[in-house]
C-alpha cells in the first residue's frame, strides 16, 4: 500500500493557479466527474453516459476470456500513470497477469489500452490521449467510436504504436468483426457491444 493509497478524499477547489500533485491528485472525490491529471493540470470530463458505460462492460467481457487465455487481465477506469504527474484514466486496460492492482498501473505492463469515444471526449481520445498513450510506449490502442447520438452501431479500429505514433492495424465497422492476432487472438462483434 502506498501513501496514496491511505488519503482521505477531500473537497477541493479545483480552480486553482499552482500545479497539483499526484499525491493531491489520487486523494481527489473523482466520483460525479473523470478527472485526469496532465502535467499539474487537469482535465474534467462529464462523467460517462449509460451508453457508454453499456459498451464498456460489454468491451470488458468480450475482451476478458482471450486476455485471460494469453495471461492477462482486463481493467476498466483505473488510473494509468503515463510518468510522473501525468495520469490518465482510460476506459479499459489489459495488463499483464502479475500486476497487482494499486493506486494506479504503469505503462509497461499495458498491453492494450480502451477507449470509447463521447460527444465530450472524442478529440481528446482520438489526437490527445493517443498522442499521450504513443509517448508512453504503449503499443495497443482500441479506439472505440460509437454511432451518434443513437448508439446504435460503433466502430472498432486497433491500433498498433509505430515509433511514436499509432498506425491503424484493423478496422470493425458496424455490423462487422474486428479479427487480430496481436497483441492477443481478438475477436469482436461490433454488433455485440450495441445490446444493452
Amino acid at each position: 500500500m502506498s501513501a496514496c493509497d491511505t488519503l482521505p478524499m477531500t473537497e477541493v477547489n479545483l480552480d486553482r493557479p499552482e500545479p497539483w500533485t499526484e499525491a493531491e491528485f489520487l486523494a481527489l472525490d473523482r466520483h460525479a466527474n473523470r478527472i485526469e491529471l496532465i502535467d499539474g493540470g487537469l482535465w474534467v470530463s462529464p462523467g460517462p453516459n449509460v451508453p457508454h458505460q453499456g459498451i464498456s462492460y460489454l468491451l470488458h467481457t468480450a475482451l476478458r476470456p482471450a486476455a485471460r487465455s494469453a495471461n492477462l487481465k482486463t481493467f476498466e477506469a483505473v488510473n494509468l500513470r503515463l510518468q510522473t504527474n501525468r495520469i490518465l484514466v482510460p476506459d479499459l486496460v489489459v495488463v499483464d497477469w502479475s500486476v497487482r492492482l494499486g493506486t494506479v498501473v504503469e505503462p509497461a505492463d499495458v498491453t492494450l489500452v480502451a477507449e470509447i469515444v463521447s460527444p465530450s471526449t472524442g478529440r481528446m481520445d482520438r489526437f490527445a490521449k493517443s498522442d499521450l498513450y504513443a509517448a508512453a510506449k504503449i503499443d495497443w490502442y482500441l479506439l472505440v467510436e460509437p454511432e451518434m447520438p443513437d448508439y446504435q452501431g460503433v466502430t472498432l479500429r486497433l491500433l498498433r504504436r509505430r515509433n511514436s505514433r499509432y498506425v491503424e492495424e484493423a478496422v470493425a465497422k458496424p455490423g462487422e468483426e474486428l479479427l487480430a492476432h496481436e497483441p492477443f487472438p481478438i475477436t469482436i462483434r461490433t454488433t455485440e457491444l450495441v445490446e444493452f
